[in-house]
């Protein structure tokens, strides 16, 4: 029996290495590229033969001895749906396929940033989705530190429709409808993106070789025990802390979530606002509760409510008369949560709030929506509060646990090199917060990704375009230094690549938002830029003014601008806001600017002796004004920096 056994696993073995197997992304729904020789690839037996049929013809090939094989289906105009048949051992049969034009779409929380998020801003586009000639293929988040070749998936190929299109990426689906809205070809969408992530990660250990400080920390964690070891002291580290607040909170110790608990000792406090603003500043992290009593009309007792609680930071536990009604740990993610009609009484309701912080700032994030929405009545919930400390905790220093999913290389060997050399048309890329710590390195390091990523997929330079960082933060009233703009300005100087655009958004985000709803108009920027660079409509206005050249003249300072369409404008006010002059000492002041003959001029009665400029330089350049007259706005720029734009 020992033997059979053995006999029966050798042979079953066998059996499995035969089967011919197909990435994850080769597969049923998939949009292939159009006007292109298309790759297929996949596993078989060393020496296997594989047959494709595809559109009426076949196609041969031998697997290595790596066990891989690839062939190249001939071009194909834009089509579907199709049927493909690979043959070895086994029979796989692809169906519903369609060719038309593939974007690689990659980067962080802005890419992936679903399109459910915004549901209140686009529902319209939402219902409206049904289009079967749109599909987005979501890469599941995975991190490694040797090369992989596959990937997970979330749901496989999805076409568009209102049940579906929520989870799709919000930028890439707007991306994809204007296309399709234009040229009418399918749309395929490969969404490998992931949040919180810096470039160096999304780099192949080739293309860091000029950066030796990631590169060494790559190789350091290729040893798995090493990763490990470091997993499982981090998790301690987490889990400690976490159980030191959970069994040191007071609040939850005697539950001052309950119904009519007697929260009179309780001290008021106006929200929205942080606790350390006034309330207790030496309070670095740990829990402090908030309630609010408010009274619901009786005609409404019997109706579900929705409770908006905004954004906090960081980790709320949200209850509705005594009931949990939802948790959210992502100070980024908006809080809404569900309130059935059962738990809705008579008189005073209460809503209590248990905000668990790590560190730093914490609490209810201004400019949000506070408010319970019942019926056709919106009760406003910013205001007087009461709070109550449960326990003040030493800082939890998360960011000195090694997140692996940033380490160069990491995201690369896992969600980009499975999929290298698969057809398509172009990459967009929405990325770049998680180097402004080091935005001046991003002036290369950016550049360098693109480069390697048109090197390892073998297709010449594909068009590749991005999304400018929108403006953030609290507007300052004079001018001062900006990472955010250093990075904004490495992005634009990147420009200096062929095949590149980029869509300039510094004028649509929200100052307390790194997540800026408006996806539609961001995506309608890069649409434009993907209209001259990928598809070579070279009569568009693709781009907002870009500065080419300047001239010190007296005490002016000449510039001079391409991609200036109509002609250049002071959008709304008619003068031009946000500019700044320095002389030598690049002492900034702000500076009058007016246009003439589509040229800035720039001066203060300040400067005698003007040398720099700078435009938008800042992380919200609340004003910045200078647009074409097509609508689109400038970059930020600074003359310091020695660069071209096209």
């Amino acid at each position: 029996m020992k033997w059979i056994k053995i006999i029966l696993f050798v042979f079953l073995s066998i059996q499995v290495k035969a089967n011919v197997i197909l990435p994850r992304f080769i597969s049923n729904g998939m949009v292939l590229q159009r006007d292109i020789s298309i790759p297929i690839w996949g596993w078989a037996e060393a020496g296997e033969k594989v047959v494709i049929t595809f559109k009426g013809k076949t196609y041969t090939t031998i697997a290595g001895n790596d066990n891989k094989w690839k062939t190249f289906l001939d071009k194909s105009k834009e089509g579907g749906p199709f049927e493909l048949s690979i043959k070895g051992e086994n029979v796989i049969k692809i169906e519903d396929i369609l060719v038309g034009d593939v974007w690689f779409c990659s980067g962080q929380s802005n890419m992936e940033y679903e399109l459910y998020k915004a549901a209140e801003k686009y529902p319209n586009e939402i219902a409206n989705a049904e289009n079967n000639q749109i599909r987005h293929f979501q890469v599941k988040r995975n991190n490694s530190f040797t090369q992989l070749d596959n990937v997970e998936s979330i749901n496989g190929w999805e076409k568009a429709s209102p049940k579906t299109v929520p989870n799709f990426s919000a930028i890439a689906y707007f991306y994809a409808l204007k296309l399709f809205n234009k040229y009418k070809v399918p749309i395929g969408l490969i969404n490998s993106s992931y949040g919180g992530t810096p470039a160096e990660a999304w780099m192949s250990e080739e293309a860091l070789a000029n950066y030796p400080h990631y590169l060494k920390r790559t190789v350091n964690f290729k040893n798995k025990n090493k990763v490990d070891s470091i997993t499982l002291s981090d998790k301690i580290i987490a889990e400690e802390w976490k159980r030191s607040i959970l069994n040191s909170d007071k609040g939850e110790k005697e539950q001052w979530y309950r119904n009519h608990f007697d929260a009179s000792d309780w001290l008021p406090v106006s929200m929205p606002s942080f606790w350390q603003e006034k309330l207790l500043p030496e309070v670095k992290a740990g829990v402090v509760w908030f309630k609010k009593d408010i009274k619901i009309p009786n005609k409404y007792l019997n109706q579900d409510a929705i409770l908006r609680m905004g954004n906090i930071i960081l980790n709320d536990v949200t209850y509705f008369n005594g009931v949990k009604v939802g948790s959210t740990s992502n100070k980024h993610a908006p809080r809404k949560y569900q309130i059935s009609k059962k738990l809705i009484q008579e008189g005073v309701n209460t809503i209590t709030v248990k905000i668990t912080s790590e560190l730093g700032d914490a609490g209810f994030i201004r400019d949000k929506k506070y408010q319970l929405e019942i019926g056709d009545t919106i009760i406003d919930l910013t205001g007087e509060w009461k709070y109550k400390l449960g326990f003040s905790a030493a800082p939890f220093f998360r960011d000195q646990l090694t997140k692996f999913y940033c380490e160069g290389s990491s995201l690369y060997n896992a969600m980009i090199n499975p999929l290298l050399g698969y057809g398509i048309k172009g990459v967009i890329w929405y990325q770049g917060e998680s180097n402004q710590s080091k935005a001046k390195e991003y002036r290369t390091l950016f550049p360098d990704l693109i480069t390697s990523w048109r090197s390892a997929w073998k297709q010449g330079n594909f068009p590749f375009l991005w999304v400018q960082l929108a403006n953030i933060n609290k507007p300052k009233p004079q001018p001062s230094e900006s990472k955010l703009a250093e990075l904004q300005d490495a992005q634009a100087n990147t420009l200096s690549l062929p095949n590149t655009g980029m869509a300039v958004i510094n004028d649509i985000g929200e100052w307390n938002d790194v997540h800026p709803m408006n996806k539609l108009e961001a995506a309608h920027r890069l649409y434009l830029a993907s209209l001259k660079v990928a598809y070579k409509e070279n009569d568009i206005v693709f781009s907002g003014p870009t500065l080419s050249k300047t001239e010190i003249k007296d005490n002016n300072i000449v510039l001079y601008f391409k991609n200036i369409g109509a002609g250049l404008i002071a959008k709304e006010t008619g003068k031009l806001l946000h500019f700044a002059i320095a002389g030598e000492n690049k002492k900034y002041v702000w500076a009058d600017a007016y246009i003439e003959n589509n040229k800035v001029i720039v001066s203060s009665k300040l400067i005698e002796h003007p040398k720099y400029v700078r435009y938008a330089w800042a992380d919200n350049p609340v004003g910045a004004n200078l647009y074409n007259v097509e609508g689109l706005p400038a970059s930020c720029f600074n003359t310091e920096n020695n660069y071209t734009l096209k």
